[in-house]
């Protein structure tokens, strides 16, 4: 929870994180008194959390919340049918191919 100032009575789920350095310089995060914050938040500094306001488990809050407001960010899950056979079936195809080049490198190498 780096760069970071924590109210009392305060909750920080597991796996939240505070995300407070942009490459050049390390930015606050303020959490405020009663807060809530659900786990596997990334709260993107510099950021505020008002008192009492809670966020939703896996969250990445990157504005200031609001005392007594739910900070909820999230895009709907989609799900899509066959992608893991779809997927291995690529990886064999590009595995065959690599081997394939491998044994034309070792045959021509041994000539």
């Amino acid at each position: 929870m780096g760069d970071a100032t924590i109210g009392r009575d305060t909750n920080v789920g597991a796996g939240t994180v505070t995300v407070n350095y942009d490459g050049w310089d390390k930015h606050p995060t303020v959490i405020g008194d009663e807060v809530k914050i659900g786990s596997a938040t990334m709260l993107v500094a510099p950021v505020k959390v008002g008192r009492r306001a809670m966020t939703g488990a896996g969250s990445v809050v990157t504005r200031d919340v609001p005392a007594g407001a739910l900070a909820i960010e999230r895009t709907e899950q989609r799900n899509l049918p066959g992608f893991r056979d779809r997927k291995e079936k690529q990886k064999a195809a590009e595995r065959r191919v690599r081997s394939k080049g491998d044994r034309e490198r070792c045959g021509a190498q041994g000539s």
